[in-house]
């Protein structure tokens, strides 16, 4: 590659900087203040050693070690191990997420619209942009990498440690910086590319929960996980440095294959080329719905076959809570701290947990109509006989029966997976009625996107810190030992499911009233403004 190939980089940098001048600093500030918080809390609420053996009890259930990592450490668990452990993988997902975003945003996102066409009739190089976008994921993982590190040391941990646990999570951020770069050459719109690379997530994620679970420490299957290799560091327990060469190696592998793809098609063109479309069009399209299905449909075919298969996983687990239970009574004494039976106290974490993910799919699928009408799809759909409230609340109604499906395939998953074992049929309506139950709040996430998306376009986004907030107040708040108030604020607090005799419906009456409020409102916004152009 000459230097012309590269020309004008330093000028896109700029450019992309100051585009996400507060995407980024959100992210970055989001997952510091995540480990802060957690560097803080931890040691008020397990402030002796005997206490946090109690939590390694539990950590070393399959379980945990499936949602969590392989559990090193647990003999002599220390806040350090603790947090290793528990928070450095849910750290190292949104550094992985900011990362597939930052890079199909600035490349095959530019590429959709034919602004990068535009700007590529001027004195910038082919390989500008891409080069330019991991400029800036490196700028922006650094920053992760950093202040992660920084929250650990303020809590008086190793900084050997500290800082292998921070950049190990910026380099997992930038290895699938790098995956994201090779998908943006293969799919030509910008959906099916950031897709790909969050399957790849997906499959990371599942990959590493088997391995972790099927032996002490991990298997080969686990260093098959990019998302694993930062806790394979054994951080505060018996630190290496190497596993983060693996990180490395993916990156530079990628981004060279990436270069070597991109000079292999046309701009705006991906690879793989889209089907061609049928002479004529089935009569559902004639239907903003059908629009919307046919849009939608691959992504939502993927969405239900992977949340099957980890919930079939999960539910196959069953069998070894009970033993860990029956093995260890202070584990016990932890499951039903808040009165529940350590098996409805495990499928309540499944069920919330499945909730999140499904909350994450509603507000991408809303988020298509912002896509719809940047791209000029929405203009013209409504130059036809269609309303602007019939095209928004059929986006909207696709949303809502998609995640409707999504939540009672995961039920359905965990219940067929516990059924493998010693669980009756009892215990597949449960579980699979209690994940359902949470459709109200995954609605109020889905009302909230719609309704910053009728305000403006570029607000919609927004609703991604609702469910970044749900998660991590909803997955750690009872390790933290947070206030009610704190978790209050997420709509998935005010669903205990488990057992279903105190499945409380006056809140989930109130949530789906929020959520068609919030709809509503997002109707009359959309009806009252311009459309986004390009």
């Amino acid at each position: 590659m000459s230097n012309e190939s590269f020309a004008a980089t330093g000028t896109l940098v700029r450019f992309a900087l100051r585009r996400d001048r507060i995407k980024l600093p959100i992210w970055i500030a989001g997952i510091g203040l995540g480990m802060l918080y957690a560097v803080s809390a931890l040691p008020t609420v397990y402030s002796t050693p005997a206490e946090r053996q109690v939590r390694a009890g539990l950590m070393d259930s399959p379980a945990a070690k499936m949602m969590s990592g392989p559990g090193y450490g647990l003999d002599n668990y220390s806040l350090g191990a603790m947090i290793t452990n528990e928070m450095v993988l849910y750290l190292a997902v949104p550094a992985a997420m900011m990362s597939i975003f930052l890079i199909t945003r600035h490349t095959r996102a530019e590429e959709e619209t034919g602004r990068a066409e535009l700007i590529r009739s001027t004195v910038v190089g082919r390989h500008a942009a891409t080069t330019a976008a991991l400029i800036v994921a490196v700028i922006a993982n650094t920053g992760v990498a950093l202040l992660t590190a920084l929250a650990m040391l303020s809590g008086d941990l190793a900084a050997a440690d500290a800082f292998a646990v921070g950049i190990g999570i910026g380099l997992t951020g930038l290895a699938f910086a790098g995956i994201a770069t090779v998908t943006a050459q293969l799919a030509e719109p910008s959906r099916a590319s950031s897709s790909l690379s969050m399957a790849v997530v997906g499959a990371a994620f599942l990959l590493r929960a088997i391995g972790d679970v099927s032996q002490q420490g991990g298997n080969l299957l686990s260093w098959l996980s990019p998302l694993a290799w930062v806790q394979q560091t054994r951080a505060f327990v018996d630190l290496r440095w190497w596993p983060l060469l693996l990180p490395i190696l993916v990156l530079v592998a990628t981004v060279a294959l990436g270069y070597f793809l991109s000079v292999r098609r046309d701009v705006g063109a991906g690879l793989v080329p889209p089907k061609l479309g049928r002479a004529t069009a089935a009569p559902s399209l004639s239907t903003p719905f059908g629009l919307a299905v046919r849009q939608q449909r691959t992504g939502l075919v993927g969405w239900a076959i992977g949340l099957f298969i980890f919930a079939a996983a999960t539910g196959s687990l069953t069998e070894s809570v009970t033993d860990a239970v029956a093995e260890n009574p202070q584990l016990g004494e932890v499951f039903t701290a808040n009165g529940q039976d350590p098996l409805d106290a495990f499928y309540a974490t499944m069920a919330l947990f499945f909730a999140l993910l499904i909350a994450a799919f509603a507000v991408t699928s809303v988020l298509r109509l912002r896509a719809e009408e940047r791209t000029g799809h929405t203009e013209a759909a409504l130059a036809t006989a269609v309303s602007r409230p019939r095209w928004y609340f059929s986006w909207l109604g696709f949303t809502t029966l998609a995640s409707a499906g999504l939540l009672l395939i995961s039920g359905l998953g965990v219940g067929i997976g516990a059924m493998s074992g010693s669980a009756d049929f009892g215990t597949l309506v449960e579980v699979t009625v209690a994940t359902l139950a949470y459709l109200p709040a995954v609605m109020v996430v889905a009302g909230l996107t719609g309704a910053l998306f009728g305000v403006r376009p570029g607000l919609s986004s927004l609703a991604w810190i609702v469910v970044g907030y749900g998660f991590f107040f909803g997955m750690f708040g009872a390790l933290l030992d947070l206030p009610d108030i704190v978790s209050d604020l997420s709509p998935f607090a005010h669903t205990t499911p488990m057992p279903l005799a105190d499945l409380p419906l006056a809140p989930l009456a109130v949530l789906t009233a929020l959520a068609a409020v919030l709809v509503i409102a997002g109707n009359l916004s959309h009806r009252n403004r311009d459309l986004e152009s390009t």
